[in-house]
């Protein structure tokens, strides 16, 4: 596009470069050079581009602009040398000289793209995600970025909400520790060093609580489901000092978050102490009017500064009527200069003040973008977040020897539904296929469309009946493509789109051995894959080394270890169905002549819970071990211990899951709730002993006058496999009463793994 910034039209600069960048050595000094424009300018967030054209927009209008001070951060922007040129206009061409931030939507990989979030949360393994969000961010910095909209931490119980695939799930534990993984992993142990970017924890508030799973609806969650499930990732990633938050969309109880006040300013700043960047999402600050709290786009800004929202994404509605709204009400201008504040500060930790162009070295960016070490770790990662399902007569693994096989479904050949969304800069021409992969594994293989799932043509499937007939087995890719989940995807229905239904009952009609590949970025209801297929893979969509890690799957060069991280429905109409539920004082029966809380047509329980997976192998569990029988609750610790055996001949992983409940408390409190696991690799025959230290802290519940509050009385803890898998109990006693600090999932439980000696 002529005028727009691009590597041709710029002169060099030399990273490190001397420059007329201020100095960020008194914060306060800077702030108080600053006019009330340029204060303005840097709450202002602007597009750079969009993101399939990045950079789009940078012509010389835009660059007046920052010139002028009238902008603090681009986003939809990358690559090395355009953004040096940016940079350059920015430090040396403006009054004050004071850097951009520049960001992008980095989710689950750069250019060297990763299994999708809900998919890494099913490896249950943080050091997988901090490796993910590592070579993110090494990539990220490379090619010029500071910043990136990521993780996403939002509780997804509904799995109709397309955004489930961006998050870890629906356990405020599990994806807690994920959070604080990601954190660590984009920010690193410095966040000064050039290989290093910001993370945007999102989207503050509720957002994955939307009723009726329709992305952007408002939320209605009780102050003790709030606090002990929503807000805990987002404490966690607190704890963990993520440099920034996202707000969200929706309204809470009538208030959308990014005028939301209480929640932002007096919790999340005031009582969580936190001192970051905050940032609301695409034209929120704008939509407080559609939301009806704000009559002009002056009051929105208002309420927004108010809240302590510190940048407006994109809108300009600081850009344009902040100033209107100080005009009417000088005792803006101190939330303004602390939002200025935090902003400065932001870039100051980054280092851009000392070296603006320090992000922008294009031999880097060269050398590290899709480096063969980062795709090694793609696949690795794509391995350990596979699930196996089901495995009737162990069909898997596949013997090497497998004579012929049917490779069946549109998906099995889709490259660019496995870069999930939010793909960043990944290429669809990265992707190595199930097809590509099979084919270079496997001498024999006939490959049939059969069905795509976004499409009500059937006509393709005769021929993949024919091709199934005259092999030995059938491989089965079925499930959604990328575009049937992430933002603005809800789904009335989680039954199988298209014809993929019908596809699977002719193809189960043949009486073949018959293994399905399950992708796709959220739960489905299969009820009739579950009865009829021999075995199930949930492969999700696990970025560009998706076929090589199902292939290497299928065949046993890799044995399953990953677990569900939401449970999966018999049926739409049964979500929610977390595993964490409360109790009723009629629980379910399968006696239909009883009045209890079960359905007419179907058990109550999920078709697989969460925590679910198997192995090729078998882990025998021994009995729990206490090293205490009781803990004080002003401060006390205790560890349980258990043994874990490969009973099986096969190595394998075993995620060992502690849960607890506390079956007497001033409030009814969940079944059960997670509070620690383990992912632990196993040789046949192998034991080892895990261990977890948990702190009174990780007891403690939202009290009925508010406030967390550790009760005394019995808690029980059960270790198992899985939610619904429970392999040993055992229980201790908590004395004496005790206030806790901040939301127990949100709380690490320290783990031990040893030898036995056996």
């Amino acid at each position: 596009m002529a005028g727009t910034v691009g590597a041709q039209a710029f002169e060099s600069v030399e990273v490190g470069q001397s420059s007329r960048s201020a100095n960020p050595a008194n914060i306060d000094a800077l702030l108080d050079q600053m006019t009330l424009d340029e204060k303005i300018g840097q709450l202002v967030q602007r597009m750079g581009g969009r993101s399939k054209a990045l950079n789009s927009r940078l012509g010389p209008d835009e660059l007046e602009k920052v010139r002028r001070g009238e902008v603090g951060s681009y986003l939809h922007v990358a690559g090395a040398e355009p953004l040096r040129e940016l940079q350059r206009v920015a430090v040396e061409e403006s009054r004050l000289g004071i850097p951009l931030l520049f960001s992008m939507d980095v989710v689950h990989g750069y250019r060297t793209i990763f299994p999708v979030p809900l998919a890494m949360a099913a490896s249950w393994d943080p050091d997988t995600a901090v490796r993910h969000a590592r070579i993110a961010a090494t990539e990220a910095s490379a090619a010029g970025l500071h910043w990136t909209f990521a993780p996403m931490v939002d509780i997804a119980r509904d799995p109709r909400w397309g955004r489930i695939v961006e998050g870890a799930g629906e356990d405020a534990f599990l994806g807690s520790r994920m959070a604080v993984a990601q954190v660590r992993g984009f920010q690193g142990s410095d966040l000064a060093a050039a290989d290093t970017i910001i993370a945007g924890a999102k989207h503050f508030g509720a957002y994955g609580a939307a009723e009726g799973g329709r992305d952007y609806a408002g939320a209605e969650v009780g102050k003790r489901t709030m606090q002990e499930v929503y807000l805990a990732p987002f404490r966690a990633a607190a704890e963990a000092d993520t440099a920034s938050y996202m707000t969200a969309f929706n309204a809470v109880d009538g208030v959308p978050t990014t005028g939301n006040a209480a929640l932002l300013r007096t919790m999340l700043r005031d009582e969580w102490g936190w001192e970051g960047l905050l940032l609301s999402d695409w034209r929120a600050v704008e939509e407080l009017m559609a939301h009806g709290v704000a009559g002009s786009r002056s009051d929105a800004a208002r309420l927004a500064l108010e809240a302590s929202v510190d940048m407006d994404m994109v809108a300009d509605v600081y850009a344009a009527d902040l100033k209107a709204a100080i005009d009417a009400d000088p005792a803006l201008v101190p939330l303004l200069d602390q939002a200025v504040r935090r902003i400065l500060e932001t870039k100051r930790k980054l280092g851009l003040f000392d070296d603006p162009y320090k992000y922008h070295d294009a031999a880097r960016e060269s050398r590290v973008i899709l480096s063969d070490d980062h795709r090694a770790a793609a696949r690795t990662a794509a391995q350990r977040s596979i699930v196996l399902l089901k495995n009737e007569g162990d069909v898997l693994p596949l013997a090497k020897d497998a004579q012929h096989i049917a490779l069946i479904g549109a998906l099995a050949d889709d490259a660019l539904s496995q870069l999930g969304s939010w793909r960043a800069r990944g290429m669809a021409e990265d992707v190595v296929t199930l097809r590509a992969a099979l084919e270079a594994a496997h001498p024999n293989v006939t490959f049939a469309p059969g069905a795509d799932s976004r499409s009500d043509d059937a006509s393709g499937i005769p021929a993949a009946i024919a091709a199934a007939q005259s092999s030995d087995l059938i491989v089965l890719a079925l499930g959604e493509d990328f575009d049937w989940s992430g933002e603005a995807r809800s789904r009335s229905s989680l039954e199988l789109p298209g014809r993929q239904r019908e596809l699977f009952e002719a193809l189960a009609a043949t009486g073949k051995p018959l293994v399905v590949v399950l992708m796709g970025g959220r739960p489905l209801a299969i009820p009739e894959i579950a009865e009829k297929a021999d075995a199930v893979l949930q492969t999700w969509l696990l970025g560009i080394e998706a076929g090589p890690a199902i292939v290497a799957t299928l065949f046993g060069e890799n044995n399953p270890g990953g677990k569900l991280p939401a449970s999966f429905p018999r049926t739409t109409g049964q979500v929610p169905v977390n595993y964490d539920f409360l109790p009723s004082g009629r629980p379910a029966d399968p006696d239909l002549t009883k009045d209890t809380a079960r359905y007419m047509d179907q058990p109550i329980t999920p078709l697989y819970a969460f925590g679910h997976g198997l192995s090729y192998t078998d882990f025998a569990y021994g009995e729990p071990m206490l090293d205490r029988s009781e803990i004080a609750a002003d401060g006390g610790a205790l560890t349980i211990s258990v043994d874990v055996t490969n009973s099986g001949a096969r190595g394998g992983d075993e995620v060992v899951q502690l849960y607890m409940r506390d079956p007497v408390a001033n409030v009814s409190r969940p079944v059960k709730q997670l509070r620690g696991f383990r992912r632990v690799a196993l040789a046949p025959g192998e034991t080892k002993r895990v261990s977890f230290t948990l702190t009174a802290d990780q007891f403690a519940l939202w009290g009925p006058s508010g406030g967390w509050v550790i009760e005394p009385g019995e808690i029980e803890l059960m270790i198992g496999s899985a939610s619904d898998d429970i392999r040993g109990r055992t229980s201790f006693t908590i004395t004496g009463r005790g206030a806790g600090r901040i939301a127990p999932a949100a709380i690490e439980t320290r783990t031990l793994v040893m030898e036995t000696g056996q």
